[in-house]
């Protein structure tokens, strides 16, 4: 059995099952982790940090799709994107008579500070043709639509993550299932997508799993373990 290596994972999809609930096997496996473990999500950053905060480890992030990175090790907290360009594009994509799909509470973007997230339900064609005139880009990453600084992604997360923490990203393992993961995977040692990744993911990674989800995740780091 090989060391464990540094570890950066994705969280829906990928630790979660279909119904986007994170597997307890999941949760016990990054608990127990003894390398470093980043996890790197598109979800605003009280997410992430709180599933730390509840597995029990230093909180390593990044979230917004690379937009806000976190290394509480080092007392680090840095962001970067055009905040300003995405919350001109909500408003344009507001006045053509849309919304962003969350309803009035709006959790997805309530916290956010570098992009701006709208429900799969809502139309993407007004984003398309919106979010270039403000140098910005559209990915989908399965769970939404995601207008964000094209410079920006996990990749580059996670650059600033492993130079806090006194590593490189090829020392990295990072599993995951989206076109949001395809930036960090073409960085790092060993990438692995979950049997049910999108085929940005499966193009980028090394190896594909052949259990899905979470059940992905823990065939992803069988090796190791």
């Amino acid at each position: 059995m090989e060391d464990p290596p540094p570890l950066a994972v994705d969280i829906d999809g990928t630790l979660s099952g279909p119904d986007r609930v994170i597997d307890r096997r999941a949760m016990d496996v990054i608990q127990a982790w003894p390398a470093p473990v980043v996890v790197a999500t598109g979800k605003a950053m009280p997410y992430p940090v709180a599933l730390c905060e509840f597995i029990g480890i230093e909180p390593t992030v990044i979230a917004e799709n690379g937009g806000v990175v976190v290394v509480g090790e080092t007392n680090t907290l840095e962001t970067a994107g055009d905040a300003e360009a995405a919350r001109a594009v909500a408003e344009a994509y507001i006045d053509r008579g849309h919304t962003l799909g969350w309803g009035p509470l709006d959790l997805a973007n309530r916290w956010r500070e570098t992009e701006i997230a709208v429900s799969l339900d809502a139309p993407r064609e007004p984003l398309d043709e919106l979010a270039p005139a403000h140098g910005l880009v559209v990915i989908d990453t399965g769970y939404a639509y995601h207008v964000k600084d094209p410079s920006v992604d996990k990749g580059t997360g996670l650059e600033i993550a492993a130079e806090e923490l006194g590593l490189t990203p090829a020392d990295f393992l990072a599993v995951g299932d989206s076109i949001n993961d395809a930036d960090a995977f073409d960085i790092v040692g060993e990438a692995v997508a979950v049997a049910n990744a999108d085929e940005h993911a499966r193009a980028a990674a090394d190896r594909i799993t052949d259990a899905a989800h979470a059940e992905g995740f823990l065939e992803a780091v069988a090796p190791y373990r």
